[in-house]
Order: C-alpha cells, then sequence, then structure tokens
C-alpha cells in the first residue's frame, strides 16, 4: 500500500492511501485546493473519502468534497453531527463491511468525546491490510496479519504533565486529551499485544506539538515493532 500524508494533525488531517488499483482519502479536514495540489491535481483517481467523526480538523471541508463530485463515507452519528445532506454522502455501520473498487473496508467503534466516531480497517485485494486509528483513547480491537497502520499517537503522558506543572496547559484540557487521544503508553501496549508479524510499516500521526516528541516516539515504537517507523508530514 501507498500512504501519503496531506496534513496531519489539529490543524488538519488528510492521508491518500492507495493499493495501485483504488485510491481513497481518509479524513475531510484539509482544503480541498490543497489537496488537488498534492495529488497533482488528480483527483478523480480518488474513489471515496473516509471520515472518522465530526470535528474539524476530520471534517470540515466534507461540504467542498461532494461538491467536488467526491463520494463520502462516515457514521450516522457523525452525519446527524455535520447537519449535511448530499447524494453523494454514505453512512456506514459498526463491523459492516462495504467495498469501494478492490477494497474492503470495515468500521469499528474507536473511544473520543463524539457522536458516533469510528476507525477503518481496510483490506486490499492484494492482501494487504490498513488499520487506521485516530482519535481514541483505547482501541479494543486486535486484528491479525496487519501490513500497514496510520495510528494516531497523540502524547506522552509524562510530557504533557510537566506542560500542566508548568503552567503550559492547562489541567482541565489535559483530562480532555487522555479521555479522547491515544498516548504512547497505550500505543506501545496494544502494538505489544497484536499480531505484527506481516506488519510492514508504521506512519505516527495526530502528534501533538507541544506534548510529543517525534523522533524518541519513532524510536521506541521501531525498537519495539522491528519495522519501519515514519512520521506523518515529516
Amino acid at each position: 500500500m501507498d500512504i501519503l500524508t496531506i496534513g496531519s494533525g489539529s490543524s488538519g488531517n488528510s492521508y491518500k492511501m492507495s493499493d495501485g488499483e483504488t485510491a481513497i482519502l481518509l479524513e475531510a479536514g484539509i482544503k480541498f485546493q490543497k489537496v488537488q495540489q498534492a495529488l497533482k491535481f488528480k483527483t478523480r483517481q480518488i474513489k471515496g473519502v473516509l471520515v472518522t467523526h465530526e470535528h474539524g480538523d476530520h471534517a470540515k471541508y466534507v461540504v467542498d468534497y461532494l461538491l467536488n463530485g467526491l463520494n463520502v463515507y462516515m457514521t450516522a452519528g457523525t452525519k446527524k453531527s455535520l447537519n449535511i445532506e448530499h447524494h453523494r454522502l454514505f453512512t456506514v455501520e459498526y463491523k459492516s463491511a462495504f467495498k469501494i473498487g478492490s477494497l474492503t473496508i470495515l468500521p469499528f467503534e474507536t473511544q473520543h468525546d463524539v457522536a458516533e466516531p469510528c476507525g477503518y480497517l481496510i483490506k486490499s485485494d492484494n492482501g494487504s491490510k490498513l488499520l487506521f486509528a485516530t482519535d481514541t483513547y483505547y482501541i479494543k480491537y486486535k486484528v491479525p496479519g496487519i501490513t500497514h497502520m496510520l495510528l494516531e499517537v497523540n502524547h506522552d503522558y509524562d510530557y504533557m504533565m510537566e506542560n500542566v506543572k508548568n503552567g503550559h496547559l492547562h489541567q482541565g484540557l489535559a483530562n480532555r486529551i487522555m479521555k479522547s487521544h491515544l498516548n504512547l503508553e497505550n500505543a506501545i501496549k496494544y502494538l505489544q499485544s497484536s499480531d505484527l508479524s506481516q506488519l510492514k510499516e508504521i506512519h505516527l500521526i495526530h502528534l501533538s506539538n507541544s506534548n510529543s516528541k517525534a523522533n524518541e516516539f519513532k524510536e521506541k515504537i521501531q525498537a519495539i515493532t522491528g519495522v519501519p517507523v515514519k512520521i506523518a508530514g515529516r
């Protein structure tokens, strides 16, 4: 699978993935014009856009994507929260697989402070299998045979508490982050308990600017998994 980061983090998220036959976008938090530029204006190759939840950094530009001819997929709860109706907007359900070209996509429940958030397990007809999990403080599903991961590792608990202690971060915001985003410690626990026998690479996404250290995160995850680890957007 080929993965391209167009944007990652609280300022906006969008990722392109392709198995060589079918290309899709993950999230709609980046302006469509920037997506066009990143794809060298070949947006017709995109066969669908998967959205995880309604927060602006993931869904702000859904309408623009729809008006530019892209099919968009999200849960009913996310659709209701965004209050959008369009003939190219499709709803998905947890654990109910659907097809986009050569890709079989399985939405799954995530843990976030929104209506009906989800992650996506994406399997290609060529046997590749991608786990996309973001904006969740916990992943409760273990999936065998994953070959690629787009995995949020938002913060390190100790770094964040140090920022609270130094007055750089309000305790209330820290509490909210802990209950809505995956930290390094929980990401490591998830990886250690998962089947990594087929894993080829991990893309770490949605890192906090102030509560993470990208190089340290990369080194720790690489040491545990033994596969190349990339920091999204770097």
